[in-house]
């Protein structure tokens, strides 16, 4: 079940209405716990039973580190839950990439081994819902929190339907004590709640989906290299594709629980007015990179033991985000690059770092964050690294007698929807959408819902899934 969907909408009007009824706080928590279990079933039902594992084993595996008495107890504990979380994921999402790699490097070594068929298929969100409860356990044992009063609250924590298969992903800290009082929307929440579903459908349906998708696809996806004009245009396209279509299902997935009556935090901060990459990555993703320096950078050692472990620990981390997103070594590429692009960025700021850049300087830095981002963003979308190499061949102007790929109404629509897109962050770069809604009159804000609703309903899509379910 997708948030784009005639089925979810019929889906999210039962289940507020029930939310309204005036029943038990317990029976009211329950409801949403089913509810959460249908509309991940509506996938793939036998895959529920993962997510039962992986509850399970995680709320006895805390409650194992609350009550064990030796750190070696309390070691194994930990040690299961990662075991089996990550075991799952491995298997998963990553079985069929390691066996075709091993047959490969027997190949180079003169060893014929052919793997055997692999028809594993990916249950979707396990990847984020692998990193919320690997969080509840880490965070137990680390002492930074404690377990869950009931397992109610807990599986409702993982199995909270808004944020289940694409984030943001949440900490226990965050959600669970949420569950553990009666919560009911305000009217202002609910009506705030439904304008952020709106907006983020609008982003998904007709700005990625519509606008963007077909040229980006156009481009990536031909037969024949791409001139300058095409590469760089279906590059930007993508980059307008990739933020509208997850920061618009982080939006519906707030506006959602804010109709509930609960809070999710930010996943997305105007990404593309970044000046420099530290803060690209406090503004893109927010949760997977607050995860990522919470539970990986810093336990490598992350900038206590001086540069060469920083740099260590930096690069070892984006390279493991980059693998998070998907089992090809075009990820792993895009990690590395943003590690190089970090690593570099620090060396610049120890050497330069009471230099203040004058506004057209500031802006010039902003606008080369976003180029070199978008040189990432060839590897993320490539399915190939021949495909990346290519594409940027094409945008270096290297490609001989290309021929066009891109209509001009396609051109101008990129041209004219990212720069807008660019435009409205660098607008909004150091405010927050709530702030800007406070100032702007009623009927304004009346006629722009209205708008985007409109529009919503003449594009309708597909139903295209959203690009990090496959995550």
């Amino acid at each position: 079940m997708v948030f784009n969907s005639l089925t979810f909408a019929v889906f999210f009007v039962l289940v507020l209405a029930m939310h309204s009824l005036p029943l038990g706080w317990t029976t009211k928590k329950v409801n949403l716990l089913l509810a959460s279990y249908l509309f991940y079933a509506a996938w793939n039902p036998p895959f529920i039973i993962l997510l039962w594992i992986s509850t399970v084993v995680d709320w006895y595996a805390a409650q194992g580190l609350v009550h064990a008495q030796r750190p070696l107890a309390r070691k194994a504990w930990m040690l299961l839950s990662v075991v089996v979380n990550l075991g799952m994921l491995a298997w998963f999402k990553y079985g069929e990439f390691a066996l075709d790699n091993f047959a490969a490097l027997m190949h180079s070594l003169g060893v014929a081994y052919q793997p055997p068929k692999s028809d594993i298929v990916l249950p979707v969100g396990i990847s984020f819902y692998t990193f919320a409860t690997l969080s509840y356990t880490l965070d137990v044992y680390l002492r930074r929190a404690m377990p869950a009063r009931n397992f109610l609250d807990y599986a409702l924590f993982v199995t909270f339907f808004p944020h289940l298969v694409a984030g943001p992903i949440m900490r226990p800290t965050e959600l669970v004590p949420q569950f553990e009082q009666p919560r009911r929307a305000s009217g202002d929440a609910i009506r705030f709640g439904l304008a952020l579903m709106t907006l983020g459908l609008f982003m998904k349906v007709v700005l990625a989906d519509g606008f963007l998708a077909p040229p980006a696809e156009g481009v990536f996806d031909a037969k024949t290299a791409p001139g300058a004009l095409d590469a760089w245009i279906g590059t930007l396209a993508f980059s307008g594709q990739i933020f509208c279509d997850f920061a618009g299902y982080s939006t519906t997935a707030i506006g959602a629980a804010m109709c509930l009556g609960f809070a999710m935090p930010d996943n997305f901060r105007f990404p593309y007015a970044a000046i420099g990459f530290s803060d690209f990555w406090r503004r893109w993703h927010i949760t997977l990179s607050s995860w990522l320096r919470d539970y990986l950078y810093i336990p490598l050692g992350g900038n206590r033991h001086g540069p060469a472990r920083t740099y260590i620990a930096l690069m070892l981390t984006m390279l493991l985000g980059g693998l998070w997103h998907g089992a090809n070594w075009t990820f792993v590429a895009w990690g590395g690059l943003h590690g190089l692009y970090l690593a570099g960025e620090r060396m610049l700021r120890s050497r330069f770092g009471h230099w203040r850049p004058g506004p057209l300087t500031f802006f010039g830095l902003g606008l080369l964050t976003y180029a070199l981002i978008n040189v990432t963003w060839v590897f993320f979308r490539s399915k190939t690294f021949e495909g990346a190499f290519t594409m940027l061949r094409g945008m270096a102007g290297a490609t001989p007698h290309p021929m066009p790929l891109l209509s001009a109404c396609e051109l101008v629509a990129v041209a004219l929807i990212m720069t807008s897109i660019v435009a409205v962050h660098w607008r909004m770069r150091d405010t927050t959408l709530e702030a800007v809604v406070a100032r702007i009159p009623a009927p304004a804000i009346a006629v722009g819902w209205a708008a985007m609703a409109f529009a919503v309903v003449v594009e309708q899509g597909e139903g295209n899934a959203f690009i990090y379910f496959q995550f």
